[in-house]
């Protein structure tokens, strides 16, 4: 990737990080929407086909961690799918920017999601659909590393692989903390990668906060013919924001008001 490619992707990132920190002086969900704000960045700007959210061959991204939304919505608006006006709008009364993604609500929302465990089994559907109606798009899913104790996300990695759906790409943000503890201590995952395979998909595991380590994994999917891919990314959780890093807390406080100026100030200072 060219120097002058990874450095815009780093500056729509930081930009990102500083919408989702306004956002957030309202709900939950801060630190796990930081930590997929490079993995989103890349695919809607580097990597997906995404002439606009109408296009019947555009690749299709589902937010199965959707309590990340507010990443979503940043991204969606730097990319000018939304306008930007309505982000400080985010979870008042009557704005479209609601806490999980609501399809309808917003161009560029493919599906509703929040409740975890769906995000794959919708994209299966949407993958066979593309391949039964000989369509070019592929189908991208964000999930988080807690969202995998979800049994229906093994029921539809099984049959993803049983049809060959090799134009389905899951990412797993994989940033160690869930909603009460630490993900290892509730349902350790370090055997995932193992687990995948044996599934059928193909894996590899990299750096979810490397631009380029993101977006030669993902230009390489399908990893080989007839098999869905799988990439295994390592997050931080409240990535940008010291105070928020690896912090169980953030997966549910909001942002203070007098904190604000501050974390953005910190974000703006990062290369």
């Amino acid at each position: 990737m060219e120097s002058n490619t990874l450095n815009h992707l780093q500056r729509i990132s930081k930009a990102v990080r500083q919408d989702v920190v306004r956002m957030q002086q309202r709900g939950t969900g801060v630190g796990s929407a930081l930590s997929a704000v490079d993995l989103l960045v890349v695919l809607y700007f580097e990597t997906m086909f995404y002439p606009d959210s109408t296009h019947p061959h555009r690749d299709r991204f589902i937010l199965s961690k959707g309590h990340a939304a507010a990443a979503l919505y940043a991204v969606l608006a730097h990319k000018g799918v939304i306008e930007a006006k309505l982000l400080p709008g985010f979870l008042t009364d009557n704005s479209p920017l609601t806490g999980h993604p609501v399809l309808g609500s917003l161009p560029g929302i493919e599906v509703s999601s929040g409740s975890l465990g769906h995000g794959l089994a919708l994209a299966v559907g949407m993958a066979l659909a593309a391949k039964l109606d000989e369509k070019p798009y592929r189908v991208f899913v964000l999930l988080g590393d807690g969202e995998l104790q979800e049994g229906s996300v093994w029921e539809g990695a099984a049959l993803a692989a049983r049809l060959r759906l090799d134009n389905l790409v899951i990412l797993v943000d994989v940033n160690g903390l869930q909603g009460y503890d630490r993900v290892d201590a509730i349902m350790p995952n370090e055997t995932l990668a193992a687990k995948l395979l044996a599934f059928g998909w193909q894996v590899k595991t990299i750096d979810g906060h490397d631009h380029q380590d993101i977006g030669q994994a993902l230009a390489a999917c399908p990893f080989a013919p007839g098999r869905p891919t799988a990439l295994i990314a390592r997050t931080v959780k409240g990535k940008g924001v010291k105070e928020m890093e690896n912090q169980l807390g953030w997966h549910y406080f909001s942002v203070p008001a007098a904190k604000v100026g501050q974390f953005v100030q910190e974000l703006e200072e990062q290369p």
